[in-house]
């Protein structure tokens, strides 16, 4: 049987999609297969939505019909770029802010850990242009093109990660590389809930590497790919995307000496995401340790995000219902002009399939969940069949669905649900960056903690009347 590690790297060998299917040449073109393959999908060739490049040549990633893996925001794009910078060589990214909510570089290790996150405010907009991510800026400038050189080194120690550092500045990503010799690179860029309207680049295009050789040679764009060997196979641990399915067969036989629905509880118990272990935690009982570090359990985080979550389970109850105040955030969606402030830059609750599938069901955020009078909203999650009529936007009620086939790992009855946190400031005291250990999760949020029970889709009905004004 072919060993799971070759398997990947096989298939990462293919490389991006119908590059492949180039004309056969003496010395391989790269750059010409890429516009061979570019032709390919604008003639609708290509079964994977979204643009790509020879060098952001795995993504976009995202809610179905785009790639669906490592638990994506469905109101996010993600692309990976994966190369080995040559001995002596410099290289840069250079491209435009987008018209969106946020983006960001991020820097990962083989284990899909991230090593360091540089989000759109960090970074300096070329001469005459401006960054549009900064408080009160223009979000619809004209000029806002930036540069970000990447650097093969650790990124300084300690470093503070998922708060919002105003007022400081990054020039350099720090994309250290690892695995066999010559080595190997990964950056994702990041796109969070462009605006209406824009593309899946926030109408900015995909960002372009700038590779400058020892001797002073300059390349741009798909010339850059052969040299930066963007076709290299990926050196990763399989377990880096999704828990692998025995382990995760054995992490559901340890929660079965709890009780036939372990580890969801009525009401939910949250669980922080840290690191791997602690993942593995939710399932056998065992505490997370004191010094496990945040956002490190894999399937590529965001490390300007912190996240909660908990296990559900229908044998509980068909519907799951929960209630929490909202934290403020910028409003962007709809293309404002200004970009605004807020206790957070955005949030979200996502429904996912389970850890050996990594699959998102649906997404909502922020500007999408309704939110009453009192400031607090309500979200139900279930399957389709079951949705209370009264469960919509219409009744100031958000929605999530729960898959027909569960986990997609054999139990039809399992979804994960999980709340995403960006980006707070040291003004917000009750973000999830601020959660001290997993026993203090409600008491540190306190009313934007969330509040949950199982309840039957009639019981919801008949208990939460429609908003729609009836007079």
């Amino acid at each position: 049987m072919m060993k799971i590690r070759p398997f990947l790297a096989a298939l990462a060998a293919l490389g991006a999609p119908l590059l492949a299917a180039a004309p056969a040449r003496a010395a391989w073109d790269q750059a010409q297969a890429v516009q061979d393959g570019l032709k390919a999908i604008a003639a609708g060739k290509d079964p994977i939505p979204g643009p790509r490049s020879c060098f952001w040549s795995r993504g976009p990633a995202s809610a179905d019909p785009y790639l669906n893996i490592a638990y994506p925001d469905a109101a996010t794009f993600y692309w990976a770029a994966t190369f080995t910078m040559p001995p002596g060589a410099r290289l840069s990214i250079e491209g435009r802010f987008p018209h969106a909510r946020y983006m960001s570089f991020i820097s990962y290790d083989q284990n899909g850990r991230p090593i360091e996150s540089v989000a759109d405010y960090l970074i300096k907009p070329k001469a005459g242009s401006i960054n549009p991510f900064l408080a009160d800026a223009d979000r619809g400038a004209a000029q806002r093109d930036y540069g970000l050189e990447v650097v093969d080194a650790p990124p300084p120690p300690n470093q503070p990660v998922g708060m919002n550092l105003t007022g400081t500045a990054r020039e350099q990503l720090h994309t250290p590389r690892y695995g066999n010799t010559p080595g190997q690179q990964v950056i994702l860029y990041r796109i969070y809930a462009r605006d209406n309207g824009a593309d899946e680049t926030g109408n900015a295009g995909l960002p372009e590497p700038v590779l400058t050789m020892p001797d002073g040679k300059v390349m741009r764009g798909a010339e850059t790919c052969a040299a930066l060997r963007t076709r290299q196979p990926l050196q990763l641990d399989p377990a880096a995307m999704a828990v692998p399915m025995v382990k995760y067969y054995e992490l559901r036989e340890a929660a079965a000496k709890f009780s036939p629905v372990y580890p969801a509880t009525n009401p939910p118990t949250w669980y922080q995401q840290l690191d791997r272990e602690a993942l593995y935690g939710i399932y056998t009982g065992k505490e997370a340790a004191a010094d496990a570090r945040k956002s490190e359990g894999g399937f590529y985080p965001n490390l300007d995000n912190q996240y909660i979550r908990t296990i559900l389970n229908r044998k509980q109850g068909k519907v799951f219902v929960l209630r929490a105040k909202a934290p403020s955030t910028p409003k962007t969606v709809k293309g404002n002009a200004k970009m605004g402030g807020g206790d957070l830059r955005y949030w979200s609750w996502c429904s996912n399939q389970g850890f050996a599938n990594t699959r998102v069901n649906d997404c909502v955020h922020d500007e999408n969940i309704p939110v009453g009078p009192d400031g607090f909203y309500t979200l139900v999650v279930s399957r389709e069949a079951d949705r209370p009529r009264n469960a919509t936007v219409q009744c100031g009620v958000a929605w999530l669905p729960m898959a027909d086939d569960g986990d997609g790992a054999g139990d039809p009855d399992v979804t994960v649900l999980q709340l995403r946190h960006m980006l707070g400031t040291g003004d917000f005291k009750h973000a999830i960056q601020g959660v001290r250990n997993g026993k203090t999760i409600l008491e540190d949020m306190a009313a934007y903690a969330p509040q949950g029970r199982y309840i039957s889709t009639s019981a919801f009905e008949i208990a939460l009347p429609c908003q729609i004004d009836r007079r």
